[in-house]
């Protein structure tokens, strides 16, 4: 499990974990960001570009959220 922003440019990610204030979390998941939900990383770093479900988002975590991430193998 890693920092979303932390994935290379195009890697593909499963989101395994939201941790932050619950609004917070709350709000990104009507974003599309929440666990089993598939991203793939567009820009890197903060803010990070990311892509899911058909849409483009900018995202920048920060300490009180943050989206981890398990990289999801080229093969699948």
């Amino acid at each position: 499990m890693m920092p979303l922003d932390m994935l290379p440019i195009g890697q593909t990610a499963e989101i395994s974990d939201v941790l932050g204030d619950q609004n917070d979390v709350k709000r990104l998941a009507e974003m599309g960001l929440r666990c089993g939900v598939v991203v793939q990383v567009v820009q890197q770093g903060s803010p990070c570009i990311i892509r899911v479900d058909g849409s483009t988002l900018c995202f920048r975590e920060c300490q009180h959220l943050q989206v981890f991430v398990e990289p999801v193998s080229a093969a699948v």
